[in-house]
């Protein structure tokens, strides 16, 4: 067995035993050879993400949502026209590639002949890759995701959702009020149940001014598929053709 085998043996050994490290890594101060492993895994998964994403050649839309909503609820086909829609103007569909919303998207996706795409996380309980996915990644960190999530979208739509959906939903914010992320359309459909969140918004951190009332602007919220497209439309426009650096 020549060098080159033996190296892809290993990484392919590397690859395969990723189970379980996040936690690991996030057990507590542990010794200095036990964090580089797990540097070494994590660089190894972010290889593996960038290995499956760098093939895609459409502009995709990240789609963020609960896991936990079922086929014939509001918000579920509401993320499936969605998907739908964002398929017939020319996007690729990514989302966490679960079942609940993440499904809804892929499905109206395939069902309007696009690409459907997934990135799942392992999980002991709730999350499994979806029947509506053309191709899906499995990663073991929940952080490598997320970077693969925004890493390669041209827009973001957030769904109803639990923690996770609000996780994600305020990585991004935080990334493009930052300036660290071009300031990409992100979208919040289901309006009804955004607005407790957008009272807390206006009520607490604008008034005690923990954020500026510009920052409210970030985010487009709407029930309309069709003015959802729009916006993410015009606003993917609007950054191709900016200057280099310039939002």
């Amino acid at each position: 067995m020549n060098t080159s085998t033996v190296e892809s043996t290993s990484l392919a050994s590397l690859l395969a035993d990723l189970s379980g490290t996040e936690q690991q890594f996030l057990s507590g101060k542990r010794d200095r050879g036990a964090d580089l492993e797990s540097a070494v895994r994590i660089f190894l998964e972010f290889l593996r993400g960038f290995e499956f994403f760098g093939s895609i050649d459409q502009p995709c839309v990240t789609v963020f949502g609960s896991a936990r909503f079922p086929s014939g609820h509001r918000y579920y086909e509401m993320a499936r026209r969605l998907g739908s829609e964002l398929v017939k103007a020319g996007y690729v569909v990514m989302t966490g590639g679960g079942p609940g919303i993440m499904e809804a998207a892929n499905r109206g996706a395939k069902e309007a002949g696009g690409v459907s795409l997934g990135c799942n996380i392992i999980l002991p309980n709730e999350q499994h890759a979806n029947p509506y996915l053309d191709r899906f990644i499995e990663l073991d960190h929940f952080f490598v995701r997320k970077v693969m999530l925004v890493k390669y979208s041209s827009a973001f739509v957030v769904m109803p959702g639990g923690v996770g959906t609000l996780d994600e939903a305020f990585e991004v914010l935080t990334l493009i009020q930052c300036h660290k992320l071009k300031g990409f359309p992100i979208v919040a459909m289901g309006s009804e149940f955004w607005e407790h969140m957008r009272q807390f918004v206006r009520g607490a951190l604008v008034s005690e001014k923990t954020i500026s009332p510009e920052d409210l602007d970030l985010l487009r919220v709407t029930d309309s598929t069709q003015d959802a497209i729009d916006y993410i439309q015009a606003g993917v426009e609007r950054i191709a053709t900016s200057p280099v650096g310039i939002d």
